[in-house]
């Protein structure tokens, strides 16, 4: 195996769910020989990828459809620290976590919306009609947030969303 495939291997391994521009940023290789190297790992079943939530991710084949979607997401700050406190605090509602996580409303409804279509948050309504959700399998989750810490390029780009949700919603 070429030196750059192997290079590009070991940051997926280190890195479950990177996504595309994270390896090229990261690895500092052209996007050409990113996407050559990649379509070879991935042909080869050394790799798998997916696309999902508008990026296309890259894992190990030992990861099952569950785990590729929930790594995709805690690549997302939002989403991590979403599920970070409900893993703290069990059953969360959606008003606390805007006010915790300091975000608009529809962050928290959009990021929620994505964690229980990929099966990571089940949300049901409580007293008074108010949105309240969980983390379906705490066990499996809490490991996969210790494999994943986001870049700074990630913290980043979620930070700006954060900026521009507060703009639009005229704070």
């Amino acid at each position: 195996m070429n030196d750059t495939r192997k290079r590009i291997s070991e940051h997926v391994r280190s890195n479950p769910g990177v996504h595309f521009s994270g390896i090229v940023r990261d690895l500092d290789v052209a996007t050409g020989q990113a996407q050559y190297h990649l379509r070879r790992l991935v042909r080869g079943g050394d790799l798998d990828s997916e696309s999902l939530f508008g990026r296309t991710h890259y894992y190990q084949p030992t990861y099952d459809a569950w785990e590729r979607r929930a790594l995709a997401l805690l690549r997302r700050e939002t989403s991590r620290e979403l599920i970070a406190l409900a893993l703290r605090e069990e059953t969360v509602l959606a008003t606390e976590a805007t006010d915790e996580l300091d975000v608009a409303r529809s962050t928290v409804a959009w990021h929620l919306s994505n964690l229980e279509d990929a099966g990571v948050v089940e949300t049901h309504y409580v007293e008074h009609g108010r949105l309240a959700f969980e983390v379906v399998e705490p066990d499996r989750t809490r490991e996969l947030l210790g494999a994943v810490s986001p870049t700074l390029y990630e913290q980043l780009v979620d930070r700006f969303d954060r900026l521009v949700d507060r703009a639009l919603d005229g704070e």
